[in-house]
């Protein structure tokens, strides 16, 4: 089938923006690294690296992006001011491809409760904005935020300035996922009718997924002319999070006979990039998540599985395949050597030399130890598990754990502190993990809630490695962690203490985004 380069839907993954702005979620510089770069591989066409003004780590992150993923355009946002937008420029300059992402409300809700100013501010800031960033580069975007509660006329007005001042993206969001596939369809068949300049640009939409719909407007959306869909893999994001990056691709690539569209998105490496973005983020996959969920392709009623044997397509529209989950028997044991192991790390995507592979060999050969077949997805765990351990997070020193059903756990447990210090600290709960969770916060010093807690086999079997999630909460602010191994405990115990660490690293670069954001009150308003 003939493709039309005018069919042809750009994706704009903001995982590492929109999606990075979860709550718990806190991702390191190498972190963030690892997932652009899989997201090249993916070929997305525009990564949405982060928010540089946000803090010295996001800026890093966006910078070392910038220089080091090649292929997609490299992102920025920004807000109107110029601090923010030389920010953003400074730490995409070194891309390829950058560009510079600016966005103001337009919602009088937001122009009266939020920025606290007037509608001609507003359109002020907006062209100072633009102009400001295109001084910098020709590819700048520019958002009305929370466009689909604002006056429609009012909202073309401000585009019409950003198109003026040479705006070459115009991204109309459902900032808080209020609308509906029908009105927002509407909205931009009267945005085109109102700003004629629009056919002249790429029109994007960005959809919160508040009432479940981001999916079905983001796609309303391109059938009304819009040919960027900015997602995110896995949904993650604010609130109930953003369209999902994998249902668009995949809905396009099912149906594209019927609906007459295409991505560039290499759909079998969309499994694999799910699966990094959950253990990375801590953010586990429902079960019945469409695409990625556990269970998409699992058929439990006997008269589907008796179909499935059959014939797939009795009750499966996508072959499992194709979204590159049957690469599960990989062939490695206690005698592969460290060359076995890079090669298969290579072909799985990570590019691992020295003290890294040393470390990740160390750890493939204690896992060769207690498995007879270590698999892709066991590597993929590992590799992921170590890129989580900072260097200056906590570490399990030792833990011991009684447990029985005749007197309450007890649990010991030594830390190693980010001064290289040891602390101990033993503890009773109402189980084995809730007393070594407690005798952590007990070596530790801070007393940290737990919120939430997952388990979840990586591969079948019963040496299979068990990945553990948690999401605990410490003075007010929420943090996960996720930790990989064949001991449950040992897991829970790494996730916990990465998500301490996060929680401690959001205290710190919180109270910097409290200066930025005191220092950026004080500055004239371009």
């Amino acid at each position: 089938m003939e493709r039309a380069e005018k069919d042809r839907v750009k994706i704009f993954d903001t995982t590492l923006r929109d999606g990075e702005q979860s709550p718990g979620i806190s991702l390191n510089k190498q972190e963030k690294l690892e997932i652009a770069h899989q997201l090249a591989r993916l070929r997305v066409d525009i990564i949405e690296a982060g928010f540089p003004i946000a803090s010295p780590g996001d800026f890093e992150a966006v910078e070392a992006i910038a220089r080091e993923v090649h292929g997609p355009v490299i992102c920025g946002l920004a807000r109107t001011g110029f601090q923010d937008i030389d920010a953003a420029w400074n730490a995409v300059k070194d891309s390829e491809r950058p560009r510079i992402h600016t966005f103001i409300s337009t919602s009088d809700i937001h122009i009266e409760h939020q920025l606290q100013t007037t509608r001609e501010d507003v359109k002020g800031q907006a062209r100072a904005a633009v102009a400001h960033a295109k001084q910098y580069t020709d590819d700048v975007e520019f958002s009305p935020m929370d466009a689909t509660r604002s006056e429609l006329e009012y909202t073309a007005e401000v585009i019409q300035i950003a198109l003026d001042e040479g705006a070459t993206t115009i991204n109309v969001p459902d900032t808080v996922g209020y609308s509906m596939p029908h009105e927002y369809a509407a909205m931009w068949e009267e945005l085109y009718r109102m700003v004629p300049g629009l056919a002249e640009v790429v029109t994007s939409v960005h959809c919160h997924d508040d009432l479940g719909l981001a999916v079905a407007n983001s796609f309303s959306g391109i059938q009304a002319g819009c040919r960027q869909v900015e997602c995110a893999i896995n949904g993650i994001g604010e609130r109930a999070g953003n369209a999902s990056l994998e249902e668009i691709a995949m809905l396009l690539h099912t149906r594209e006979a019927a609906v007459g569209f295409h991505t560039g998105v290499v759909t079998t490496e969309i499994a694999r990039t799910s699966r990094m973005v959950s253990r990375l983020t801590g953010y586990s996959v429902q079960p019945n998540k469409a695409i990625v969920g556990r269970n998409a392709f699992a058929h439990e009623s006997g008269i589907h599985q008796d179909g499935v044997l059959k014939e797939r397509t009795t009750y499966e529209i996508m072959d499992a395949a194709s979204i590159g989950l049957e690469h599960n028997s990989l062939v490695l044991g206690k005698h592969s050597g460290r060359h076995a192991l890079r090669n298969a790390l290579e072909e799985l995507g990570f590019q691992v030399e020295g003290a890294a592979l040393n470390m990740a060999f160390k750890r493939f050969k204690e896992l060769a130890d207690k498995k007879k077949k270590v698999t892709a997805l066991d590597l993929e765990a590992i590799v992921s598990d170590e890129m989580k351990q900072a260097p200056t997070a906590f570490e399990i020193e030792s833990f011991e754990v009684e447990a029985s059903n005749v007197r309450g756990p007890l649990a010991r447990v030594s830390v190693r502190m980010p001064d290289g210090s040891v602390g101990s600290g033993s503890f009773t709960g109402d189980g084995p993990v809730d007393a070594f969770f407690s005798a952590i916060n007990a070596a530790t010093g801070h007393d940290a809630r737990l919120k939430e807690y997952h388990v979840s086999a990586v591969t079948g079997g019963r040496d299979a490695l068990g990945e553990v999630t948690v999401l605990l909460e410490l003075r007010g602010r929420l943090s996960s962690g996720a930790g990989v191994s064949t001991d449950i405990l040992e897991a829970s115990g790494k996730a916990y203490l990465r998500a301490l660490s996060g929680a401690l690293a959001d205290d710190v670069a919180g109270e910097a985004e409290r200066v930025l954001e005191r220092e950026a009150r004080k500055a004239p308003t371009p």
